[in-house]
């Protein structure tokens, strides 16, 4: 199902950050067919910056949560791969064993550091970086959608640059490109697509863009649009506000309005299912 929605020009799909099992089962429920296993969200629901300091391991935990939690493909963010060839293979394995359906691995040093923040971001060798491409792809073979993130433009080093390393990356045996940009417009993301022709399908992040209309994105025929960490930003929003009114009112009788009942959950998290389970299973004296 990845596979199709993102190794294709003939569509534009559209992927849905998740960090828990409960974003994942909201995005399922508004409509969405793919996730996108956010790296800054999940760092930052487990109270960790954006800077590979939560491990590959609790990564493909919560890569493991989202995907048991709902039906739909997940394709993960997986930084640079934790480190070489080596950590990228064994990071893409253990994904697979996870139930991932896809992963993207940005052509950054360890550590990285999230991709909008501060100026100083380090490209890696565009061989080497090939090498933890090729080793993931032969780690998992055609089990898992490869996806190659190009960080050039957030390092400044321009157009051609990225073209170069779209090439390599190809060659390398990636299935899509992930080009990024933290303009406020899309020009220099479409420039890219323009000069790149399609030779493998594009991804894009509109985190900074996000004013730029999806009709942009048709006409330059891209693959798939990910909607990167906006569930983590809302739920963060929203939690700041109740606790803010509840710590000033010492009360929740004014918030209980503006946020979900407990039914929602229930049925969000299937506690039906358990009701049906437990007159099948449970024998009760």
């Amino acid at each position: 199902m990845l596979h199709v929605q993102v190794c294709s020009n003939d569509e534009l799909s559209f992927l849905m950050e998740a960090h828990d099992g409960l974003s994942a089962t909201i995005a399922q429920r508004s409509g969405f067919k793919g996730l996108w296993a956010s790296g800054l969200s999940i760092a930052s629901s487990l109270g960790y910056r954006d800077a590979n300091e939560a491990s590959w391991s609790q990564l493909v935990q919560s890569v493991e949560r989202i995907v048991d939690s709902t039906e739909l493909p997940v394709l993960v963010d997986g930084d640079g791969g934790f480190g070489n060839f080596n950590n990228a293979r064994l990071l893409a394995r253990k994904l697979r064993q996870a139930g991932a359906a896809g992963v993207s691995l940005e052509d950054s040093c360890f550590p990285k550091l999230n991709s909008l923040i501060g100026e100083r971001h380090p490209l890696a060798d565009i061989d080497e970086f090939s090498g933890r491409l090729r080793a993931a792809k032969d780690a998992v073979a055609e089990n898992l959608v490869l996806v190659a993130r190009i960080e050039a433009l957030i390092a400044g080093h321009g157009l051609n640059e990225a073209i170069l390393r779209a090439h390599a990356y190809a060659d390398a045996g990636a299935d899509a490109i992930l080009i990024h940009s933290r303009k406020s417009t899309a020009d220099e993301m479409l420039s890219f697509v323009t000069e790149w022709r399609n030779r493998l399908p594009v991804v894009i992040v509109p985190t900074t863009y996000y004013r730029t209309p999806v009709s942009a994105y048709r006409d330059a025929r891209i693959s798939t649009v990910v909607w990167a960490n906006h569930s983590m930003r809302a739920a963060a929003a929203a939690m700041r506000r109740v606790c803010d009114s509840i710590a000033a009112q010492e009360s929740v009788a004014s918030i209980e309005p503006q946020i979900a009942p407990l039914s929602e959950i229930f049925e969000l998290l299937r506690y039906d299912e358990l009701a049906v389970a437990e007159k099948q299973y449970l024998q009760l004296r």
